[in-house]
C-alpha cells in the first residue's frame, strides 16, 4: 500500500550507533558536536528560564513542575475511526455516561460541548474491533506524550512544519496514509487518588481516596493544544478544584480493562477486586496470541496492565510472575497462562530491599528473581543482555530459535538504570542536564541492547508464527522518564524511537496485506506540562555542509 510521511533517520540503526560509539572512543566528543536541541536544553536548564518555552505553570521558570497532568491526550487510529466516541456521542456530554464511568458526576465535568471522549473507551474500541472480525490489534502507548511533546518532535523532525492545533504532521504516525485513519483526544482522569494498597494481603484502604477524579474543561482546556485558563489546575493543585492527575497504572487499566480505578491499581476495581484485561479476555475467548514490548522495565505500570493483577504497581516481581505465567501473590494457586512474548528492560536493577513490594520481595533483581528466571526455561526461549554481544542480532537469533521450537519468547535487557539507553533528539546518547541526574552510557549499554523497533520486529515474528490472531502492546516508556526530568532533548529522542516502532508495525501490515484485518491505536496514558511558546526555535539551523533533514526518509 502507498505510504506517505516521514521516516526515521538512519541514526536510529545500530550501524550508526556503533559508529557514534567508536567515534567517541577515538577521542571525538559527541557532546561537542553541533546539537541544536541539546544546546537549547542545556542553556534553558542552566539559566533557569527560556523565552521559547517552559515546564510547569510558571512562564518565568523553565522548570516548575516535574510530574503528570490532567491534560487531554491525543489519539491516532488506523483501520478504525473514533466516530462512536466524540462530539454528540462524547460521554462527557451526558450525566448518565459520567455516572457509569466515575460512579458519580464529577463537579465541573459535565460539558454539553465536549468533543473529547474518555480513556476507558480505548478498551471499547479494541473490543469492538475484535467483535467486528479484526485479527490484529496493536496498542502503541507513548507513556507521558501529550500534544506539546508530539509537536516538539514533529517540528524538529520535519525541519519547520510548525502547526498550532489539530493532528499535525511531521511524524510517521501523524502522516501515515496507508489505511483509514482518524484523530481525536481523550480525558485521562483516574477515579481517585489516595487509596492505600497492601501488597502482602492484596487489600486496599481508603477506597474513595483523598481526592476524586474529573475534568473541568474551562480550567484545563477544551482541546489538547488550548492554553488552559488555570494551568495549575492540570497539576491537581488548584485550590477548590483538586481533580487529581492520573498515574500510568490507573490510565493503562482504563485502556486495558475499560474502567476507572484508583492511582497505583493494576487491573483492580476501585474496591480492590481483580478484573480481566483485554489481552487475557482475547487469549481465553478468542484464542489470540498476546505480546508486550517496552523500553522500560517489563513490569512497570503500563506493560503490567496489559496482563497482570495487583493492588499496587510497585509489586514488580509479582507482576512479572503474572505476565510470565508463574504463581503470584494475586494468582497463587492457578497461575495465569502468561504472555506469548514479553520483551523489555529491568536488567541491571538490583536491590537488597524494596518496601513497596511487600514481605515476599526477594533481594536481587528488582523485577525478576533468579528462581523465577530458572523456571522460564520450560516454556520460554530467553534472550538477555550479554557482554560483547550486539543486542539486536542476539534477540533476532533467539526469536528464530523460539519459532523453530514453538516456544514463547522472553527478552530482558537494559542498563544499570533498568531501561534501554535513552536516545537524544539527534539519535546519539549524550543526555544533558535536567531535573534528574544526567545518565552516561558505556559502549556496551548502546550496542548490547536492542532498540524498541528491533524488539517490536521480534515480537511480530513470534506472534505471527504462533496464531492467526494476536494482540500486541508496544510502549515507548522513555517519553515519560524524559518529561519527568523536564528534558526536551530526551523527550524528542524518545518520541522518535516510538515512531520507529510504529513504522515496523505498519510495514508488517503492508507486507502481509493485512490492513483489512488490523487496527492500530497510537496514544499516551497521560501528559506532562510542557509549553512551547515558540516552536520555531526547534528547527535545526542549516549549515553549508548539512543538507539532510533529520527524521526524514532513510
Amino acid at each position: 500500500m502507498p505510504r506517505s510521511g516521514s521516516r526515521l533517520p538512519m541514526h536510529y540503526s545500530h550501524k550508526l550507533l556503533l559508529g557514534l560509539v567508536f567515534t567517541a572512543s577515538a577521542g571525538l566528543s559527541l557532546a561537542a558536536a553541533k546539537d541544536h536541541i541539546r544546546d537549547l536544553q542545556a542553556e534553558a536548564f542552566s539559566v533557569g528560564q527560556a523565552n521559547w518555552g517552559h515546564w510547569g505553570h510558571r512562564p518565568d521558570l523553565y522548570n516548575s513542575w516535574n510530574s503528570h497532568t490532567n491534560r487531554l491526550i491525543p489519539v491516532y487510529t488506523f483501520g478504525a475511526t473514533l466516530d462512536a466516541y466524540r462530539g454528540a456521542r462524547s460521554p462527557y456530554r451526558n450525566s448518565g455516561s459520567l455516572r457509569t464511568i466515575y460512579g458519580r458526576v464529577p463537579e465541573g465535568t459535565l460539558n454539553p460541548d465536549a468533543n473529547y471522549f474518555d480513556n476507558t473507551q480505548i478498551y471499547d474500541l479494541q473490543k469492538r474491533a475484535v467483535e467486528a472480525g479484526k485479527k490484529y490489534i496493536f496498542l502503541i502507548i507513548f507513556d507521558g506524550m501529550d500534544w506539546h511533546t508530539t509537536r516538539s518532535a514533529a517540528v524538529y523532525t520535519s525541519q519547520g512544519n510548525v502547526y498550532q492545533s489539530g493532528r499535525g504532521s511531521g511524524l510517521s504516525f501523524q502522516d501515515y496514509a496507508g489505511a483509514v485513519t482518524d484523530y481525536g483526544y481523550m480525558a485521562t482522569a483516574p477515579h481517585n487518588n489516595g487509596t492505600l494498597p497492601n501488597p502482602d494481603n492484596q487489600t486496599i484502604s481508603f477506597v474513595e481516596g483523598t481526592t476524586t477524579g474529573g475534568y473541568h474543561p474551562h480550567l484545563g482546556g477544551e482541546t489538547p493544544w488550548a492554553r488552559p485558563l488555570r494551568p495549575l489546575y492540570l497539576t491537581g493543585k488548584l485550590p477548590g478544584w483538586p481533580h487529581p492527575y492520573t498515574d500510568s497504572a490507573a490510565a493503562a487499566t482504563a485502556m486495558t480493562s475499560g474502567m476507572k480505578t484508583y492511582n497505583k491499581s493494576i487491573n483492580m476495581t476501585v474496591s480492590g477486586s481483580p478484573t480481566t484485561p483485554l489481552a487475557r479476555l482475547l487469549q481465553s475467548q478468542y484464542r489470540f496470541a498476546t505480546g508486550v514490548v517496552t523500553s522500560v522495565p517489563i513490569s512497570h505500570a503500563t506493560p503490567a496492565c496489559a496482563y497482570a493483577n495487583n493492588v499496587t504497581r510497585q509489586d514488580y516481581q509479582d507482576l512479572t510472575r503474572d505476565m510470565l505465567g508463574l504463581p503470584s501473590i494475586s494468582h497463587p494457586n492457578t497461575p495465569l497462562p502468561g504472555l506469548d512474548v514479553l520483551l523489555g528492560a529491568g536488567w541491571g536493577d538490583n536491590l537488597e530491599t524494596d518496601p513497596g513490594q511487600g514481605s515476599n520481595f526477594v533481594p536481587g533483581n528488582r523485577y525478576l528473581t533468579n528462581r523465577d528466571l530458572a523456571k522460564l526455561g520450560q516454556r520460554y526461549e530467553i534472550a538477555m543482555r550479554t557482554p560483547r554481544q550486539q543486542g539486536g542480532p542476539l534477540l533476532a537469533r533467539a526469536t528464530t530459535r523460539a519459532i523453530t521450537s514453538g516456544r514463547r519468547l522472553f527478552g530482558y535487557f537494559g542498563t544499570k538504570r533498568s531501561h534501554l539507553p535513552f536516545a537524544t533528539a539527534d539519535g546519539s546518547f549524550n543526555p544533558v542536564g535536567a531535573l534528574k541526574e544526567v545518565e552516561t552510557y558505556t559502549s556496551g549499554d548502546v550496542t548490547e541492547n536492542p532498540t524498541l523497533a528491533e524488539m517490536t520486529k521480534s515480537a511480530l515474528r513470534i506472534l505471527d508464527s504462533r496464531d492467526s490472531r494476536f494482540w500486541l502492546m508496544v510502549e515507548a516508556g522513555d517519553v515519560d522518564w524524559a518529561n519527568h526530568g523536564n528534558n526536551l532533548d530526551n523527550s524528542i529522542g524518545a518520541v522518535l524511537s516510538g515512531a520507529a516502532a510504529f513504522d515496523v508495525i505498519t510495514e508488517w501490515i503492508e507486507t502481509k496485506k493485512a490492513w483489512r484485518d488490523s487496527v492500530v491505536i497510537v496514544t499516551a496514558d497521560h501528559g506532562h506540562l510542557c509549553f512551547i511558546r515558540d516552536p520555531s526555535v526547534l528547527i535545526r539551523p542549516e549549515t553549508p555542509t548539512d543538507s539532510t533533514t533529520p527524521g526524514r526518509n532513510r
